[in-house]
């Protein structure tokens, strides 16, 4: 049995924790604009489903985080404030910036999850199994955005560029420090 460089599992728990935390706070960000500025209490509800599960992810990453010892990023406070106001922006654009911002987010986090999945290793079994379940809750949201209005045509194109390098550059980030 070929055992997982536990290194390499550690960069995975970082960075998907931090990850987990941005969606909440993009979330968040997006509630406050709908609860504040932005009346649609059928976008705000959807909102609200998808953050329940990931406040589950971020609840088992940040309990693999305590168990293991493992030193989230350091650029968590930076992720929070960049996650809020993306999520407040997107929201102020309006319903289709809004599913964009999740479908863009999610494709980003489908690729990666997978690419995780793919190198773990029969020692981290529990691991992959809760990977693989994130990975699926996070396909539903993307199918969720697009039904609810996403698109890429127009300025939205730009959009979804922006937030998937976005995603990635922070993702690079997380991993590492």
């Amino acid at each position: 049995m070929k055992k997982t460089n536990k290194n390499k599992v550690e960069e995975f728990i970082r960075v998907d924790h931090a990850g987990e935390r941005g969606a909440i706070k993009i979330y968040e960000g997006q509630l406050l604009a709908l609860n504040t500025i932005i009346k649609n209490e059928k976008l705000k509800k959807k909102i609200e489903e998808m953050q329940v599960h990931e406040k589950e992810h971020c609840d088992y990453f940040e309990k693999e985080i305590k168990k293991r010892n493992i030193k989230p990023t350091k650029f968590l406070p930076l992720w929070d404030l960049l996650g809020v106001g993306l999520g407040f922006g997107s929201a102020i654009i309006g319903k289709k910036a809004t599913m964009l911002c999740t479908a863009s987010v999610e494709e980003v986090i489908d690729q990666h999850y997978q690419n995780q999945i793919n190198q773990l290793k029969n020692d981290e079994k529990e691991l992959k199994k809760k990977i693989v379940k994130f990975r699926n809750d996070e396909l539903q949201h993307k199918d969720i955005a697009y039904e609810e209005g996403a698109t890429k045509k127009g300025f939205y194109s730009i959009m979804d560029k922006i937030i998937k390098t976005g995603s990635k550059i922070a993702i690079g980030i997380s991993e590492k420090i």
